[in-house]
C-alpha cells in the first residue's frame, strides 16, 4: 500500500474527526501557533524593515540578521530555551517567530529600497513628510514584496510548527511525533499530509490576497527573496 493510500484512509476515517486528539482541534492549535509566531515576527520585522529601507541604509545588518535567522536551528534553540525556562509551555515561540522574521524582514526592507527614487523626491517636492511619503508612496509601491515575506514566513512556520509537539504541546506534530513513538505509520503519513495540505492552504490564501490588495500592474515586481 502506497503512503497515499495509507494516509488517505487515516484521514477519511471517522474518528480522526472527533474528541481532544481529533484533527479539528489539533489544527486549530497548530493555526495557533502559527498565528501567534508569525504575528510577532511582523510586529518586530516590518518597522524595522520598513524604516530602514526608507533610509536607504543598513543593508548589511538586514542580510545579516536574515542569514542568522536562516542559520538557526530551529528545533535545537527549541530544546535550550525549553531547558532553559525549566519547561515553558511557551518555548516554541522564540524559534518559530526567529524562523518567520528573516523573510519578513529582507522582503520589507527590499520593497521599500526598491521604490523608485523619482517618486520619493516628487513626493518631498509636493511637501509631503517623511511619514507621509513612507505610508503613501513607499508603502503601496512595496506591498507585494511585503506580502511575498509574509507568505514565505507563514509557510516555513506553518511547516516547522511540528516542532511543538516535541515538548509535548499540540498541533498536527503530536501525530507524527506519537505515531512514530508508537509506530504507527498511517498516523504519521496522515499527519504529514495535513501539514503539507495546510501549507498549501495558507499559499492559497496569500494568492488570494495579493490578488485583491495588489494592483495588476505591481504584481509583476515581486520575487523570491
Amino acid at each position: 500500500m502506497s503512503y497515499f493510500q495509507i494516509a488517505w484512509q487515516w484521514l477519511t476515517s471517522s474518528q480522526q474527526w472527533h474528541g481532544s486528539d481529533g484533527i479539528p482541534e489539533r489544527l486549530v492549535q497548530h493555526l495557533e501557533y502559527t498565528g501567534i509566531a508569525l504575528a510577532i515576527a511582523a510586529v518586530i520585522a516590518l518597522p524595522i524593515g520598513l524604516a530602514m529601507g526608507h533610509a536607504r541604509r543598513g543593508g548589511f545588518a538586514v542580510v545579516s540578521v536574515a542569514n542568522f535567522g536562516r542559520a538557526l536551528p530551529t528545533l535545537g534553540l527549541l530544546v535550550l530555551i525549553f531547558v532553559l525556562t525549566s519547561g515553558s509551555p511557551a518555548s516554541w515561540l522564540v524559534p518559530l517567530a526567529a524562523l518567520a522574521i528573516p523573510p519578513i524582514l529582507v522582503n520589507t526592507y527590499e520593497g521599500v529600497l526598491g521604490v523608485d527614487p523619482e517618486l520619493t523626491d516628487a513626493a518631498r517636492g509636493m511637501g509631503m513628510t517623511e511619514w507621509q511619503i513612507l505610508r503613501k508612496v513607499e508603502i503601496p509601491v512595496a506591498i507585494p514584496l511585503v506580502l511575498l515575506g509574509l507568505r514565505i514566513a507563514a509557510i516555513q512556520v506553518v511547516a516547522t510548527a511540528t516542532i511543538a509537539a516535541y515538548i509535548g504541546l499540540g498541533g498536527l506534530g503530536r501525530y507524527i511525533i506519537d505515531g512514530l513513538a508508537s509506530n504507527q505509520y498511517n498516523v504519521v503519513a496522515g499527519g504529514a499530509a495535513l501539514v503539507v495540505l495546510l501549507a498549501l492552504a495558507v499559499q492559497a490564501v496569500f494568492v488570494l490576497i495579493r490578488r485583491l490588495v495588489v494592483p495588476a500592474g505591481l504584481r509583476h515586481q515581486a520575487r523570491p527573496s
